[in-house]
Order: structure tokens, then sequence, then C-alpha cells
């Protein structure tokens, strides 16, 4: 089927997940067998990119988490940390206007302390640019890792009690919630990760909690709305049950 075609079966069984996460999986890989060097299947990926933003807001989903750098990624090499870098600062040169009309919020997630120069203020640019829009809110992970993200909830909290400002039994789920990253946003609906490979790799651990997996086989840059328009159709035959019995 088309992109069109499939849109249109999207848009006619179901509901749309509200909250769509994707592992970009794959860049490497691609980029090896074509025995090209990594940092070109790392560009190659950023026109995906583009087609998942652009088909998130055809089929309506309202929140969009990309996994693009994750704080094991600052132990690769250094020319590959610095193209990774310089492809972060390129994408949001080259896509930060036409986010911001097209009613995308971009919000960076992880640890930015780590991020420096152009990088950093590309981030800081694009981020304070569309703070204004509501139609589609792309998360980018970048410095992210899961298990930091809950110490880091775990240390506020301790941090809260020590202060008086939380009692030790107000802790509870929603104030570890209130702690993370994804605070104001609601658990995915939805996890795809490409490239074939069945593992969430410290992504989003306690969102993800009753979220329903997506593998595709489809390298990273191969990847556009129409693999993200088959995963929605898929997730959409799917019954969602938290844990409760069907009736």
């Amino acid at each position: 089927m088309t992109p069109s075609e499939l849109l249109d079966q999207v848009r006619l069984h179901g509901a749309i997940p509200r909250h769509v996460a994707i592992i970009m999986d794959g860049n490497g890989r691609w980029a090896r067998e074509r025995m090209l060097p990594r940092p070109l299947g790392h560009r190659s990926g950023m026109k995906s990119v583009r087609e998942v933003v652009e088909g998130a807001l055809q089929a309506g989903v309202e929140f969009l988490s990309l996994f693009a750098f994750s704080q094991e990624n600052w132990q690769r090499p250094s020319v590959e940390i610095n193209a990774l870098m310089s492809l972060l600062e390129e994408y949001i040169q080259r896509e930060a206007d036409e986010l911001e009309a097209q009613g995308v919020r971009v919000r960076v997630l992880g640890d930015i302390d780590r991020l420096q120069g152009a990088a950093r203020a590309a981030v800081d640019r694009v981020v304070a640019q569309t703070a204004g829009n509501r139609k589609l809110t792309l998360n980018l992970f970048i410095s992210y890792g899961s298990r930091a993200e809950l110490a880091r909830a775990a240390r506020l909290i301790a941090e809260d009690v020590a202060a008086g400002r939380l009692r030790p039994d107000e802790v509870d789920e929603a104030a570890f919630a209130q702690r993370l990253y994804t605070a104001d946003c609601p658990d995915p609906d939805l996890l795809i990760r490409t490239s074939g490979e069945q593992r969430i790799s410290n992504f989003l651990l306690w969102q993800l909690a009753y979220t329903e997996l997506f593998i595709s086989p489809v390298l990273w840059p191969d990847f556009g709305r129409s693999n993200l328009f088959e995963a929605i159709r898929d997730y959409q035959n799917r019954e969602r049950r938290f844990g409760r019995v069907a009736v």
C-alpha cells in the first residue's frame, strides 16, 4: 500500500496511540552493508526523523519520543561522537523553522549538561523557538539512560524528604513519576524498535511498563512513514488490558 492508503487505514481502524516512542537502531549496520563510514549511516538516518515526525503529525499522534543518543554512546570513538553532535546541530539548523511552522514542540531530555558548544546552543535555541507549540511534542532523548533517570528521581525525592517538602508516606508511584524527565507526558502507548533487535536498551524502563512493543526489521535509515503507519495499524489490532481480565 502507498503511505496515503496506509494512513487511511490508520484513521479508519481504532484509536491512535497518543504517545509513540522509537529506538532508532541500525544506522551503523546500514552503513556497513554499503561499505560506508558509520557517520554516513547516521546522516542517512536524518531523513527518517523527518519522515516519522511528518507521519506522526498526519496520524494525529500527540507525543513522539526518539532515542537519539544514550549515555553509553559517549564511550564511542571521539570521531563518531563529534560527527553525531555535528549532525544534531545540522538537523536543528535545517528543521527548526519547519518544526515551528508545523506546531511541533521540541524538548531535549537527558543529561544535556554534557552537551557543549554549538550542539548545546542549537538545542537551547530549538527548545525556546518551539516552546509554545502543542500539536505534537517531539521528545529527543540525548545523553539519556533510564537507570540514570531513575537514580536522579530517587535522589530528588530524597532531597525533598530531607528538606521537609515531602513526607516519607507521600512517596508513591505518582511522586516518583513526577520527578522523571517525562513528568508531563503520558507513558508511551507504542514502542517501535528498528533493525530487528529485541531489547529496550536502557530506554524508558519505568514508562514502558504497559507499552505495546513493535519490532521492525527495517534499518533506521530505510524507515519511513509507511513503516510508522504499519506499526500503528498493528497496535490498533491489539487488546490492551493493563493487567485486567477482558470482559
